[in-house]
Order: C-alpha cells, then sequence, then structure tokens
C-alpha cells in the first residue's frame, strides 16, 4: 500500500544479510553452540574494557558524550593525528553508509571489488547511484579472490564519485601492500573519495602491508576505517572510527546521527585503546590458531584461501550447502557465502583451540 511513496532506491534495495540466526540457533540448541559465523574475537574484550564498563554502568541514564571527544583524544594520539581528523560511527558499518550518503547519490558512480564487503553495494542503492563490482583477480593468483587495483581503477570514470576498499578484504581475507595503494591513490582523481576500509588491520603481519592512515595526510580524499568490534573484541557495542583530513571529516560530522555512539562503548573503546597488552595476546593468539586452522582444512583437501583476518574463506566444492547444514546439526555455525557469489565457499571464524577442534571434528563427521 505504501511502496508508491517509497523511494525508488529504496525499493531495489537488498536488506543487509547476517548470515544465519544466531538468536533462534542458540534458543534451539541443547548444548552452546560453536559460533564460527561472525568474525567475532572469541577471547573478547581486555580487562581494561571490562573494568570501564563496569565503572560506567550507572551513567546510563545520562546521554554520552556526543562529540565523544576523551574516544578521538585517544586515537588521536595513537596516530598521532588532530582529534578533528576523526568521526566516530555506530561501528564502521555506519560510516560505510555515511560515505555514500555524502558524496554519492543519482546520476553517480560508485566501485567496489567483485567479492568485497555486501555494505559498499548497500550504501551506493540506498542513495540511487550506480554500483559497479571491478573484477577480482582470478583463483589461481596468489591473492585469489583479492582486489585487482588495476581493474578498479580502469572501472573509474568522471561520475565515479566513491570507491570503497578493504584491505584486508571480507570475505575472501586477502590483501595488498602498501606500495601496491599508494600507486593506485596516484592514479584516482583528487575529488574522487577513497574509502579504505581497514576492519581486520590489527590482525596483518604481512611485511608488504601497513596501515594507509599515514597517507591520510597527502591524499584529502581518502579516509581510512576502523572498528572496535574485531581485534578489540566488543562488536556488541559497536565502536568504529574514520581518519581522513578535517574538510572530509566535516562533510560527515554534518550527518552524524546524534549520540552515535553509546556511553559504554566509548568508555570501553578508550580503555581497549589503552591496554594494548590484551590486544596482542589476543592478536598472536589468532595468528597461531588460523596458521593451525589452514594446515589442517588443507590437509583433508580443502582449498584454503590467504588470509590475514581473524577468519578463513574455504572452498567446500558442490557440498558447500550440505556441510554448512549438517555442522549446524552438530551446534557448529559458519558462514554461508552464496550472497557473495561465491557459493560453494564457507567462512570460518578462527576460534580458540578448543573450539577449532570441535570445527573439525564435526567437518570429519559429515563430509
Amino acid at each position: 500500500m505504501l511502496a508508491h511513496r517509497v523511494q525508488p532506491s529504496i525499493r531495489v534495495l537488498r536488506t543487509y544479510d547476517p548470515g544465519h540466526d544466531l538468536v533462534a540457533l542458540r534458543n534451539a540448541a541443547n548444548q552452546t553452540l560453536v559460533e564460527l559465523c561472525s568474525n567475532e574475537n572469541p577471547y573478547g574484550p581486555s580487562p581494561g574494557a571490562r573494568d570501564a564498563i563496569i565503572r560506567h554502568i550507572d551513567e546510563l541514564a545520562l546521554y554520552p558524550d556526543p562529540r565523544g571527544g576523551d574516544l578521538k583524544r585517544a586515537l588521536a594520539e595513537q596516530y598521532s593525528i588532530a582529534a578533528d581528523q576523526i568521526v566516530l560511527g555506530n561501528g564502521s558499518h555506519e560510516l560505510l553508509m555515511q560515505l555514500a550518503q555524502v558524496f554519492a547519490g543519482p546520476d553517480t558512480h560508485v566501485v567496489a571489488s567483485q567479492y568485497g564487503f555486501a555494505v559498499y553495494a548497500i550504501a551506493a542503492a540506498a542513495v540511487g547511484a550506480r554500483f559497479e563490482a571491478a573484477d577480482a583477480l582470478p583463483f589461481d593468483n596468489e591473492m585469489a579472490g583479492g582486489h585487482d587495483l588495476d581493474a578498479i581503477a580502469a572501472a573509474i570514470r568522471a561520475e565515479t564519485h566513491l570507491v570503497y576498499l578493504a584491505n584486508p578484504n571480507n570475505p575472501t581475507g586477502t590483501w595488498f601492500g602498501i606500495d601496491a595503494l599508494a600507486s593506485f591513490l596516484s592514479r584516482i582523481p583528487t575529488d574522487t573519495v577513497v574509502a579504505i576500509d581497514e576492519a581486520y588491520a590489527e590482525f596483518v603481519d604481512a611485511p608488504e602491508w601497513a596501515s594507509a592512515i599515514p597517507l591520510v595526510q597527502k591524499y584529502p580524499n581518502l579516509i581510512v576505517m576502523r572498528t572496535f568490534s574485531k581485534a578489540h573484541g566488543l562488536a556488541g557495542l559497536r565502536i568504529g572510527y574514520g581518519i581522513a583530513q578535517t574538510e572530509l571529516i566535516g562533510w560527515l560530522e554534518r550527518i552524524r546521527e546524534s549520540f552515535n555512539v553509546n556511553l559504554l562503548g566509548l568508555a570501553a573503546a578508550e580503555a581497549s585503546l589503552r591496554d594494548q597488552n590484551a590486544l596482542e595476546r589476543s592478536v598472536s593468539q589468532n595468528k597461531i590458531e588460523r596458521e593451525r586452522l589452514a594446515e589442517l582444512l588443507r590437509a583433508r583437501g580443502l582449498f584454503v584461501f590467504p588470509s590475514q583476518t581473524n577468519f578463513l574463506l574455504v572452498r567446500f566444492g558442490e557440498a558447500a550447502t550440505r556441510i554448512d547444514e549438517a555442522l549446524r546439526a552438530h551446534n557448529v555455525v559458519l558462514r554461508p557465502m552464496g550472497g557473495y557469489g561465491l557459493p560453494d565457499c564457507l567462512r570460518i571464524t578462527v576460534g580458540t583451540a578448543e573450539q577449532n577442534a570441535t570445527l573439525l571434528a564435526a567437518i570429519d563427521a559429515v563430509r
């Protein structure tokens, strides 16, 4: 009845698919689920973040700081930048949507990579922009399914207002080096905004990779986004941030919702940022388990995409859907990849040693 009142761009919009209904699965399970589907940190937040939440729990009747000043100052100190070069978001998801709201729209063009994060296409569609996914690297490349920066650059034209790049990329886990990124940026028009999504940056140890944050000072059209949801273990509090030159940040601030970042999230994120030892322990453990799990999956004859994240993309072939369903019967939940154009693959969050052992035993039982 109301469809004729809905904006055309919204009528054709595809809702973000979070994967399996975890709440329903938890309610139906007769034991604890092994949830390896959402790229969460199985070790949880740092002790400092937990303490900060407890300290501020009695303040829930109060609004949070609408500017997020303390967290911005802590981030500014961390990256040696000015606080007004930072925008905070309800997770980096909100910032991805805001970028399209501000810089794209009808008669504009947004570019990302094939097999890129689903929100990029959703953000473009929501504002009526035309979205183009440039071909990814072929599967016989060492970065199978990863970004082809040359193909992305070739897709940019006069009406291209926004480019999304993820480094490392979700869902493939692949990455590109800082030299390749610098070369790419040098070819992009200065009025085309380039958004680098570094949600998994803390997990990277590849020597050729480096954060794009230092490049922000050189490129006024560059914004780098990060999140406290992954390595910091604060997914439930939804804290993301973007770093750019002050002009770009100022445009985003104009549409930022009031009090978009919650009180406990601000406190926990600031404390987590200062608790680097806990972060390093979590990242180190993830690396150990990621490499071990990848090796054991390959030993079972499965193709495992290269990864510098806290997850592995694994090709199970035509049996992927059946295996996904069968694993749920064993209370192990993975992420199906059909929505990303990878129906023969499942994405596996790297869990604890115990969780990974349970996963492997379940895979052996159902294959």
